[in-house]
């Protein structure tokens, strides 16, 4: 068990929602549980995530991989999600994004040498019309993301996790 107890405890109130042969269905909201509580799903996580529920080990894995809010890497305390889908780069998501990578230092999948931020390419957050949209941790949808903005946010965040 790699998991806190509570983290257990809420797994198990999402399999409370399924029929026991649909256990399934509670891969993705266990794979989040997970996540937040450890920062991203390793390998050993996956593992122990199948086997609490109850399935097949590749079945958890297809999940983590296939959707782009699992980090199955070790990531920044803080990801920052830049949604670079057309819309929102014709609205300056682009102009956003190159502006954080200058700002952090960083590209798209990388992470600050302090450990601090991840810069993710993230995929459509259905909020075209606030963009520049970005999502911090999966979490805090921020819209209308200029470059004052994006300073203030990043001022915040730099104290993120101190007092937790």
């Amino acid at each position: 068990m790699l998991l806190s107890e509570k983290a257990y405890q809420q797994i198990d109130k999402e399999l409370s929602k399924f029929p026991a042969d649909q256990r399934r269905s509670a891969i993705m909201a266990s794979l989040a549980i997970a996540q937040q509580e450890k920062g991203w799903v390793s390998p050993e996580i996956i593992e122990d995530v199948a086997q609490y529920i109850g399935v097949e080990p590749i079945a958890v894995q297809e999940v983590a991989t296939f959707y782009n809010m699992f980090h199955t890497k070790p990531v920044g305390r803080v990801t920052i999600s830049v949604c670079t889908n057309l819309p929102c780069a014709l609205r300056d998501g682009v102009k956003a994004g190159e502006y954080l990578k200058e700002k952090l230092g960083i590209d798209y999948g990388e992470t600050t040498a302090d450990g601090q931020f991840s810069l993710i390419m993230g995929e459509c957050m259905g909020s075209c019309g606030d963009s520049p949209v970005m999502l911090l941790n999966n979490q805090h949808m921020c819209v209308r993301m200029e470059a004052e903005r994006i300073d203030a946010m990043l001022e915040e965040l730099k104290t993120y996790g101190e007092s937790a």
